[in-house]
């Protein structure tokens, strides 16, 4: 009896982890469905403040403003701010662990292109992976929350800014997880800064019919304006998109181990009943063989 009570004792315990993983399922699925509709909701308004800014610019011609300077060629030396986005939490499959080679391969990339890097890492998990790599970490990103608030992020995009501006730092990388769709996600390394990629944006070769504006104020107040403000929309969308990423990583993973917890449940099951069968034919025949030893 006693493999019998080892396998009844382990069906209990993977039925007790079914409980939780199935638990954790719902909580992600609730959170996704709430993340989703920011994450959805706010593409389309950072995609046109972008088209905007690059109609601004087209319009204006020679464009003159700090945060549209011309980026440090690839083989010069410089500084440049690389910021990793990953969870608080584990048991979201290889989420962070996507993140986290994409980001090191970028690093190493850099490096060897004699650039200087500026480490800023959001989640308990990049900053553990980080320390224990022994990479020196510019900065802990630890104020912005699940789900992100635009505030919070604003403050970090100003930080950039200001130190992009003042020629501390040549560019800035955001590597995290891009929200595509429920069923795809993938690892992005977007160049938040400079901004010089939005100026040829609206001047597509071959487009017909052009539109002409009228700006009330002037283009160029206008783009004092709008300049900072498609950083900060463009950082606010990346945390929420790997926000959204990561509950569709944790639905997905948590969904895998329930299903695992029943396919397990049900083959100890079997050799639960295959345990007791063979334990009870053992006690027949030993009850058989009692019987005829008595009768000689």
């Amino acid at each position: 009896m006693a493999k019998a009570r080892a396998i009844v004792k382990r069906r209990k315990a993977v039925r007790n982890i079914r409980k939780i993983t199935k638990t954790m399922q719902m909580i992600a699925t609730a959170k996704f469905q709430k993340s989703l509709k920011r994450a959805v909701g706010t593409k389309p308004y950072s995609r046109k403040v972008r088209e905007l800014v690059g109609e601004l610019a087209a319009t204006v011609g020679d464009v003159q403003h700090p945060l549209l300077r011309s980026p440090v060629p690839a083989e010069q030396p410089g500084n440049i701010a690389v910021i990793v986005i990953t969870s608080n939490r584990g048991l979201a499959g290889a989420y962070n662990g996507s993140v986290l080679r994409a980001a090191t391969h970028f690093i190493r990339e850099q490096q060897g292109n004699h650039k200087t890097i500026e480490l800023y890492v959001a989640g308990k998990k990049g900053i553990s992976y980080f320390n224990f790599q022994k990479r020196p970490i510019t900065q802990k990103v630890d104020q912005i929350g699940d789900p992100p608030r635009f505030a919070d992020v604003e403050r970090l995009a100003d930080t950039f800014m200001q130190r992009f501006i003042e020629s501390k730092i040549d560019s800035v990388y955001v590597v995290y997880v891009n929200f595509i769709s429920a069923g795809q996600q993938k690892v992005d390394v977007m160049t938040l800064l400079p901004l010089a990629s939005v100026t040829p944006a609206a001047t597509k070769p071959g487009r017909a019919g052009e539109i002409i504006y009228e700006f009330s104020p002037d283009p160029t107040t206008l783009l004092n304006e709008l300049l900072p403000l498609t950083v900060k929309t463009a950082l606010f969308q990346c945390f929420l998109d790997a926000t959204t990423s990561e509950h569709v990583a944790r639905m997905v993973a948590m969904k895998s181990a329930t299903d695992n917890a029943d396919k397990m449940v049900k083959s100890l099951t079997m050799q639960y009943n295959r345990a007791r069968q063979s334990q009870i034919t053992t006690e027949l025949a030993e009850i058989m063989g009692g019987v005829e030893s008595m009768k000689a």
